[in-house]
């Protein structure tokens, strides 16, 4: 297997650059991520995702955030429009039948991102809304109570990995009590560690065997005051001993203003801290060099958890769209 090191990065638009070419040959990131400003036609998506694994020389997994609703890269006209995850659960009153619209939903959203080439989706979100969340967080959440947070969560992996797409959980250990964006500052959550443990963790504790799991740039200050879980020992400590999540956890973004210090900075201090993959996502080269500076190969224990969540990437199982989409808008 040609290396690889431990990092996944976005790229700036629709095709790559000979420059975006050459480097990312250089680097050799694990992985790849896109953004809308990636996204144009079918046959573009399906070409640009095939150039970025032929700059890294092997089948490179390629990620997206496609939760539907508010947070959903591929739009109509060309693709399907989803509510919200929770307005979805609330049009739905029997808990059975949530569950299953949920696994069809990310089924059907499997189907549209393997057409395109893309295998890793970053769903489902296990996060338990308090009250006062921020609005970046609550129409996106499956419900208030971490039961029902698990169960639609898993009903989500299922969804995805029938379709041949990686799940990935987030953002461990919990982003439901943030009354503040992390993509603009960093929240600080005050909760104590017996009520996090008993609620916040409870959904990831209970999804701790899925492949890969993502950060949250949050300080929850009763474990650990000083540093937001992304770049403390003592909360990555705790999601892989009191969660018992030994997949590879990536961080979220690091370009997320959250987090302060320079790229070499922040990705030491994740590294460090015990995150096994950084993830970067604006495509900037300025950022994106200051951070190969400090990125390690993947290796060890890393690469292991690595390998074994690739390994969990199949062809998808046999599936009729027409009859799921009926399914489906029954269920609504």
């Amino acid at each position: 297997m040609s290396s690889q090191n431990a990092v996944i990065f976005g790229c700036e638009g629709l095709r790559l650059s000979g420059a975006e070419k050459s480097f990312f040959g250089d680097a050799k990131p694990w992985g790849f991520i896109l953004f809308a400003r990636n996204l144009d036609t079918p046959n573009q998506i399906r070409t640009l995702c095939a150039d970025l694994r032929e700059c890294v020389g092997r089948d490179a997994p390629i990620l997206i955030d496609q939760e539907g609703g508010r947070v959903q890269r591929l739009r109509a006209p060309q693709w399907r429009e989803w509510l919200p995850p929770l307005d979805q659960m609330a049009a739905i009153a029997n808990p059975a039948d949530q569950r299953r619209a949920m696994a069809l939903r990310y089924r059907m959203i499997a189907h549209e991102l393997r057409d395109l080439g893309i295998d890793v989706n970053c769903a489902p979100m296990l996060d338990v809304p308090t009250p006062d969340a921020h609005d970046i967080i609550m129409n996106r959440c499956y419900g208030d109570n971490p039961d029902t947070v698990a169960e639609m969560g898993r009903a989500v992996s299922e969804g995805l990995l029938a379709g041949g797409v990686l799940p990935i959980i987030k953002h461990i250990p919990g982003h439901g009590r943030a009354n503040l964006d992390s993509h603009h500052d960093l929240p600080h959550v005050d909760a104590s560690a017996d009520d996090l443990r008993n609620i916040d963790f409870k959904p990831f504790r209970h999804l701790s065997d899925l492949p890969m799991a993502m950060t949250a740039h949050i300080v929850y200050t009763a474990m650990d005051a000083q540093n937001c879980a992304t770049l403390s020992p003592i909360m990555i400590d705790a999601i892989r001993n009191d969660m018992g999540f030994d997949g590879l956890l990536m961080s979220d973004d690091l370009s997320m203003k959250a987090l302060s210090g320079t790229f070499a900075q922040r990705t030491a201090g994740a590294i460090n801290a015990g995150c096994d993959v950084i993830l970067h996502c604006n495509g900037q080269h300025g950022e994106m060099d200051q951070i190969m500076t400090e990125v390690p190969a993947l290796s060890g224990k890393p690469l292991a958890r690595a390998n074994a969540a690739l390994a969990m990437r199949h062809a998808p199982e046999p599936f009729d769209l027409a009859m799921a989409e009926e399914s489906f808008s029954a269920l609504l």
